[in-house]
């Protein structure tokens, strides 16, 4: 194998109960990347569409992650990335998680895969560190692995696959204004009262039961987050409206995509996540906000191959 071109997905992070440990990959949206093998050693970027990104490889999210894979795994010929980025940066559904975990993937193909893909998120957090600040997988594993991640332990990259009930489908709106993930960690709290801890526990370990119960109402009750979103709501134009907007509709839960300021919501039915949709979207279009609004079942497979030859 000489080239290959992948699709890398979006993901949603946090998932209100899970900050930093908890995330779900999205099917529609998602970074085009095409790998190719080059006669010198290392790491250049090529062609970068959508977005105005860095070509310089230790600049560069994508060359970063393939970077620290190459220090580990030395090889005698090189890489050439070029990216079509279709996720904006600062979206908050992941757009530097897709580029690390994209190119690390391809990469480790054209290497005739050497490592796995729980194995290829140590290299992929070189390149995400580097984006938002912070040594984090949450929007790493479920774009490597699929569907439903819990990410144990960050230091250790100890990542459980949890199951998708097949009815639970995700909406996201994404407004057009860029919040960027240094930033949006910047404003937060060193330290939680107790109380408030105990709830997100209990909220976390009930949602990864609701999971494998499939218990849609247990989903409901467990959807909240009394730790990050009191701080980062002030940062998203009407969050408070859209998520009311969205429970009113019918969604089992919403809350802040990652870092924002996208906004997700999950919803039992299809039916159900389409009215949560144009609940959302009503909001930001009375008061002229452009946004784009997603609806996705959740991507089980996780980075898909397009084509290699």
């Amino acid at each position: 194998m000489n080239e290959i071109e992948i699709f890398s997905p979006a993901s949603v992070a946090n998932v209100s109960c899970g900050f930093d440990v908890l995330g779900f990959c999205l099917e529609p949206i998602g970074d085009l990347m095409r790998v190719v093998k080059t006669e010198n050693q290392g790491v250049e970027i090529g062609t970068i569409k959508g977005q105005d990104l860095p070509k310089d490889p230790k600049k560069n999210v994508a060359s970063v992650a393939v970077l620290a894979l190459l220090e580990k795994h030395p090889s005698s010929f090189g890489f050439r990335i070029d990216i079509h980025k279709k996720i904006k940066p600062g979206s908050g559904i992941g757009s530097s998680a897709a580029s690390a975990a994209g190119a690390v993937f391809a990469v480790n193909e054209l290497l005739g895969a050497p490592y796995s893909k729980n194995e290829l998120l140590q290299f992929a957090m070189a390149g995400e560190a580097m984006a938002s600040g912070a040594a984090h997988a949450d929007n790493l594993a479920p774009v490597l692995l699929g569907g439903f991640t819990l990410v144990r332990n960050n230091a250790t990259l100890d990542v459980i696959s949890l199951p998708t009930p097949k009815e639970l489908i995700a909406t996201v709106i994404h407004p057009k204004i860029e919040l960027k993930t240094i930033h949006a960690r910047a404003i937060l709290k060193d330290h939680i009262p107790l109380k408030k801890a105990v709830e997100q526990w209990g909220n976390l370990g009930a949602f990864v039961s609701a999971l494998y119960t499939e218990d849609f109402e247990l989903m409901k009750r467990s959807l909240e987050d009394k730790v990050i979103e009191p701080y980062r709501a002030m940062l998203i134009p009407k969050f408070d409206a859209i998520k009311t907007a969205a429970l009113t509709a019918g969604a089992l839960g919403s809350g802040i995509s990652g870092s924002g300021p996208s906004i997700f919501a999950l919803s039992k039915g299809e039916e159900t996540a389409q009215k949560v949709a144009k609940a959302m979207s009503t909001i930001y279009t009375s008061i002229n906000i452009e946004h784009d609004v997603y609806v996705s079942k959740i991507n089980t497979e996780g980075i898909k191959i397009l084509k290699s030859q």
